[in-house]
């Protein structure tokens, strides 16, 4: 027979054609199957067949049971994660935020996105509407420990996962900062600038703390001031002072007029801040009082402003500690969907951090 040289080509995709043949066989074969077994029986090869029985288990066609054996599901359907973001008003959220958008949205996961405001009773609101919307986990992103007993319990009591970002919640997997370690190389960082441009003299080191955050969260001031210690070890024990900032702007902002206000005369101010967002607070403080030559500032997440801040040559605000940002969403939805299919976690699990500094800046 000749084929004309007018039949129409056939416009397959080689690798989806492959992947239908993994699913036909499992729905067809009626029993679970392993991997070994679907690549003998498909002999496509074990790479490909290990890809594409991840992503349809990711994507609830296959469940994958803990003895390592594949089905059918028998109700395929996306799954949906609760995302409760700190506050649309703080940079460093936003940055959480869309990270996790882009990497539900590659993973084939709808994201149920809520803002707390910054407020508890909106948290502990958008808490219950996830449960009443039967989402399949919780990413919860709140500052206020008080809070966190009381929206972990609602979501135990609805047997929903939960992953807390930064604040610990209980029976909720941790995800976020070493806050202790990410302080101790901020105050590390203000040392060696004291030590490098004012000759190791200093009269004050000033913590703007978190307190609502709880005792997790203020060791990032806690590590600080370790730092500090660590290469001042001169220093009083009265020269550390530690004031609510809230890691917000203004109130930082205020915390920080007041102080220098208080202190006219000291002349060697370090300040560790919890958030970025409470350093430009206290950077706006030093630039309206004039005190730019006495006052450096260290600060937390790297978010934009901070960075532009930074590259400023003659900017108080000489560092902040990035927590990589950008990786949170792929690392949220992986321990996401290991939570879910039933893999042991650590409770703790830890982001990536680096000090960024105008130097690092410069030669980036």
């Amino acid at each position: 027979m000749v084929v004309s040289k007018t039949t129409k080509r056939l416009y397959l995709i080689p690798v989806l054609s492959k992947a239908l043949d993994i699913l036909e066989l499992l729905q067809q074969h009626g029993e679970p199957m392993s991997l070994e077994e679907v690549h003998r029986r498909t002999k496509v090869s074990k790479t490909t067949v290990y890809r594409v029985l991840k992503t349809f288990a990711h994507r609830g066609y296959l469940t994958h049971a803990s003895d390592g054996l594949y089905r059918v599901a028998s109700r395929p359907r996306k799954l949906r994660f609760g995302f409760a973001g700190q506050s649309a008003d703080m940079p460093f959220s936003v940055a959480v935020t869309e990270s996790l958008k882009e990497a539900a949205a590659a993973a084939g996961i709808d994201l149920y996105i809520l803002d707390n405001n910054y407020d508890v009773a909106t948290a502990i609101h958008n808490a219950e509407e996830f449960i009443y919307s039967r989402v399949d986990l919780v990413i919860e992103f709140q500052v206020e420990h008080e809070a966190a007993p009381i929206i972990a319990d609602k979501v135990a009591a609805a047997g929903i996962p939960m992953i807390a970002i930064d604040i610990p919640h209980p029976h909720a997997t941790f995800f976020g900062v070493d806050n202790y370690r990410v302080g101790y190389i901020a105050g590390e960082t203000l040392a060696h600038h004291a030590l490098a441009h004012w000759g190791g003299k200093v009269d004050w080191v000033l913590g703007l703390d978190l307190a609502e955050a709880g005792a997790l969260v203020q060791s990032r001031i806690t590590g600080a001031f370790e730092g500090v210690r660590s290469l001042l070890s001169a220093l009083p024990p009265e020269a550390f002072v530690r004031i609510d900032g809230r890691g917000m702007r203004d109130k930082s902002y205020k915390a920080t007029v007041e102080f220098l206000a208080r202190h006219p005369k000291d002349k060697g101010v370090l300040i560790a801040a919890a958030t970025d967002t409470s350093a430009l607070g206290a950077l706006d403080a030093v630039k309206e009082l004039k005190r730019d030559k006495q006052v450096v500032i260290v600060g937390q997440d790297c978010i934009p402003e901070a960075i532009a801040e930074m590259r400023r040559s003659r900017s108080s605000l000489i560092g902040s500690v990035s927590h990589e940002v950008s990786t949170y969403g792929s690392r949220l939805i992986h321990l996401s969907l290991a939570l879910l299919n039933g893999q042991t976690v650590p409770p703790y699990n830890y982001v990536e951090h680096r000090i960024v500094t105008r130097d690092s800046l410069t030669q980036a």
